[in-house]
């Protein structure tokens, strides 16, 4: 195909509210670095990352649940996910499904027109394992929320799929932060698996993929959404938040929580844990300041594991599933790129079950 000179992008102009995030329709088209290709987008998957970033929610200043909107607290405190200062304007998006329509010198012309979806973790090459030299997709370089990107080759993963584009975009960051939290924890089929917040995309993804590692799975979700978290395969499904969780579990020995969503909800979650178990931990909605009593932790001989940078496999993975069948997406709504404000505000409320994408 002829590549344009240029596109229509939603571009994020700072921090703040929903309003920094402003459509342009003659955004330069970018171009293919060297190792890079350019892919036209066909779907971008919202995540926690794009609002968090946006709001400022990341600054250590903030100590309240995710709402989306402007902080007045971020100026002074770095308000991004990784401890640097994000530039702007800034495209954001991470999970992208398109179809590479151009490559960079040193990548091999026969990956035009391979169907990819990304793998969005940013790697130093030479220290793949190192933390510290890793950026995200859409937060330390330009994202998905537009008609074309650019990524390093390696993280333009092809894949083999009767699945839409829009289905697509809704694996990357979801899916890979289940993972990776799950391969953190180190789960099995000998664990019962408990995930709040079942109904969102990352609890849905963490419900499938501990099911397909032989886990029993017990999700939390509110009672409107029970049926969409059944049909994910969890084994049982209750209430969001029961007064009294152990009673409600009838008996059942949690060995792993595996949770997303932190809040005055939290110690109650860890009470349930069973002596040796597990919690892991890739995010905070509910609220990142939480009642934490070191009797419970050192006295019942639990395990903490804090998740956000995933083993550099993971990714590869998650396509071998996605390619098997073993499993789906749950897609929730599509909308205009050009609504992506409505979208993300849609996102905010919470009142869907799975993950929303914008279609350009």
């Amino acid at each position: 195909m002829t590549v344009p000179t240029e596109m229509r992008a939603m571009v994020t102009m700072g921090h703040g509210d929903l309003d920094q995030i402003v459509l342009h329709t003659d955004w330069p088209v970018p171009q293919p670095a060297p190792g890079e290709v350019l892919i036209k987008v066909g779907a971008c998957g919202l995540n926690n990352t794009d609002v968090n970033t946006r709001s400022g929610w990341y600054s250590k200043s903030v100590s309240e649940a995710t709402t989306g909107g402007a902080y007045d607290v971020v100026a002074d405190h770095d308000p991004t996910w990784g401890g640097a200062p994000i530039s702007f304007p800034r495209i954001q998006g991470a999970d992208v499904c398109g179809v590479i329509v151009a490559v960079g010198a040193g990548v091999d012309n026969a990956r035009v027109g391979e169907r990819v979806i990304t793998d969005n973790w940013l790697r130093d090459p030479q220290d793949p394992d190192n933390k510290d030299k890793t950026g995200y997709f859409g937060s330390e370089r330009d994202g998905g929320f537009a008609q074309f990107t650019t990524v390093p080759a390696e993280n333009a993963i092809a894949v083999n799929s009767p699945l839409s584009d829009a289905e697509l975009a809704t694996f990357s960051c979801s899916y890979s932060t289940a993972e990776g939290m799950l391969t953190r924890a180190g789960v099995t089929k000998s664990d019962t698996v408990l995930v709040p917040g079942a109904s969102g995309g990352v609890g849905g993804a963490l419900v499938q993929l501990a099911k397909l590692r032989g886990a029993r799975v017990i999700a939390l979700a509110s009672e409107a959404k029970h049926a969409d978290v059944a049909r994910l395969g969890a084994d049982l499904v209750l209430p969001r938040a029961p007064d009294n969780l152990r009673a409600v579990l009838s008996g059942e020995k949690v060995t792993v929580v595996a949770d997303v969503v932190g809040g005055p909800y939290w110690p109650t979650l860890i009470d349930i844990l069973e002596r040796g178990g597990r919690y892991t931990c890739s995010g905070a909605i509910a609220g990142p300041m939480v009642n934490f009593d070191l009797r419970t932790f050192y006295l019942r001989d639990l395990t903490f594991t804090g998740s956000t940078v995933i083993p550099p496999n993971v990714m590869e993975n998650l396509v071998k599933y996605i390619e098997q069948g073993a499993i789906r997406p749950a897609l929730a709504a599509t909308f205009p790129l050009d609504q992506l404000r409505k979208a993300q505000a849609a996102f905010i409320r919470k009142e869907h079950t799975g993950n929303i994408v914008v279609i350009p």
